[in-house]
């Protein structure tokens, strides 16, 4: 899913005539189902200029262990906005962010806009930054600055394949988080996170929740619904994953090499379009010819890394590898690696590498990044096991290099501390699933997984388009229509449906 630096025909979806309305459904009882009263928020105004007007923020208490839940206590930053029109809200918007290692309070403050002007005052809206990001309490690991780099924390292979180097960096990045991240690193974790929420939830005094959730976020949602299906409202997933517990975290890094191959061809069109003559841009006169050079390009890069505008910071193969996957995230992003593909082939220029890839990500930062997902679940440790994963995965994903399967530090990270959350069909049908068909990032093959562990739970809107995040971002506007209107009046596609306007 993302990172803290990240971002057929169809039927044209008329709402009125294949919806249904999801009302309140009948709870659904569990014994670990707090009710409303919650630690009390204080609210201040700290919408920025130019920002979103009323934005207001506060801390939220929270325990650092559940098991212990007078014990020490840790703090996460949280914000709203609020209805402006009282008379027709009906609860709370809560907005999940992706990651591991996304503000929700960034979120709400750069996609707010928009989500209030289609809420239409249906909503307080509400978001947090998780444990570990932005101005939640944080934890670090000490590394070492070249090991913060996002083309390392990625485990790229050397340009042979080799994975020593992989191996050594994983093992020496695991120990530090182990020796200076603490019992707060080790609270982060999905589970913990989907508990943070619920108790949000009974401090703002809400019965139930709608939510918003994003990529990884989709993941905390779902976990959410399964622990606290009673106190779910509207709930929308946007761009999910595979919820396979065995491998989350793992099998969403191994998707994205197929990710990759199904959302190139658009990157392809887009980089051999007559249009891009005039912007200096075309790479080729031919889609077909886009991913050759690519590759073509890529290979020189990891014999001969060339000088780039940062000191001390060459492109090499890897970093024009990790710009190209930033890149699939969203049509806006193409300008910026067809450039710097066209840098890179000229002797005379200085390739400007995109800030996400000039320098080490902050120690905070990069924990945050790490810890959710090597804390969810045990991952494999074997080298010999990755080597050989490593050279299939190249022969059949040229595009990624092995890099989605190749070992991380989830290899030697300390034990889970419990086991991850099954996602299943029970509780009430009240999930609306959305989802681009060409996701570089969550694929659509495993977010059909994520439709079919939720059952009769969830529908399923595919949208034919590409780019990771749907709704007011990537997806065509029949998406951003249905999501909008089950979120303010309930109406439903009453089956699993697909658009493309």
């Amino acid at each position: 899913m993302t990172t803290y630096a990240h971002r057929t025909l169809l039927l044209a979806l008329s709402v009125a005539t294949v919806a249904t309305t999801v009302t309140a459904a009948a709870p659904v009882a569990r014994a670990d189902a707090p009710g409303t009263n919650g630690p009390a928020l204080t609210w201040r105004p700290c919408a920025e200029p130019g920002g979103l007007s009323g934005q207001e923020c506060a801390r939220l208490p929270v325990p650092l262990d559940y098991r212990d839940p007078d014990g020490p206590q840790i703090g996460l930053a949280v914000t709203r906005v609020r209805s402006e029109r009282p008379a027709a809200r009906r609860g709370t918007l809560l907005v999940i962010p992706g990651g591991p290692g996304g503000s929700g309070v960034r979120m709400l403050a750069t996609k707010g806009p928009a989500l209030r002007k289609a809420m239409a005052g249906a909503y307080d809206l509400v978001s947090f930054d998780p444990r570990g990001v932005g101005g939640s309490t944080r934890a670090g690991c000490e590394l070492d600055p070249a090991d913060r780099h996002l083309v390392t924390l990625r485990s790229w292979p050397g340009p042979d394949g080799e994975i020593g180097g992989n191996a050594a960096r994983s093992r020496r990045i695991a120990e530090a988080c182990r020796r200076h991240g603490g019992a707060v690193l080790r609270s982060f974790t999905t589970v913990n996170e989907a508990r943070d929420i619920d108790r949000l939830r009974r401090a703002l005094g809400e019965e139930k929740l709608s939510a918003w959730a994003h990529s990884y976020g989709t993941y905390v949602g779902a976990v959410y619904a399964q622990k606290y299906p009673q106190r779910t409202d509207r709930w929308v997933l946007d761009s999910s994953g595979d919820p396979d517990p065995a491998r989350v975290g793992r099998g969403w890094l191994a998707n994205t090499a197929t990710g990759a191959d199904d959302r190139f061809p658009d990157f392809a069109a887009w980089a051999a379009d007559p249009a891009r003559e005039s912007e200096g841009l075309r790479l080729a006169r031919r889609p077909a010819d886009v991913r050759p050079l690519f590759l073509a390009l890529a290979a020189k890069l990891d014999r001969e890394p060339k000088g780039s505008s940062t000191p001390g910071v060459p492109l090499t193969g890897n970093r024009l590898r990790q710009a190209l996957q930033d890149a699939l995230e969203s049509d806006g992003l193409f300008a910026e690696v067809a450039r710097l593909i066209q840098q890179a082939q000229d002797p005379a220029a200085e390739p400007v590498l995109p800030d996400t890839l000039a320098g080490p990500l902050p120690d905070q930062d990069a924990a945050a990044t790490m810890a959710t997902v090597c804390n969810d679940v045990r991952w494999p440790a074997s080298v010999p096991a990755h080597r050989r994963a490593v050279a299939a995965d190249r022969a059949r994903h040229p595009l990624t290099a092995g890099m989605p399967v190749n070992i991380t530090p989830c290899g030697f990270w300390q034990a889970p501390a419990e086991p991850p959350t099954r996602i299943t069909a029970d509780g009430p049908s009240n999930i609306l699933m959305v989802q681009n068909r060409r996701d570089p990032n969550t694929p659509y093959f495993g977010a059909l997984k994520m439709r079919r562990s939720l059952g009769e739970r969830a529908r399923l809107l595919t949208l034919e388009h590409g780019g990771h995040g749907a709704y007011l971002a990537n997806g065509p506007v029949c998406g951003d229509r249905t999501v909008t209107a089950f979120l303010t009046t309930g109406r439903r596609p009453q089956k699993d449906t697909r658009c493309a306007d």
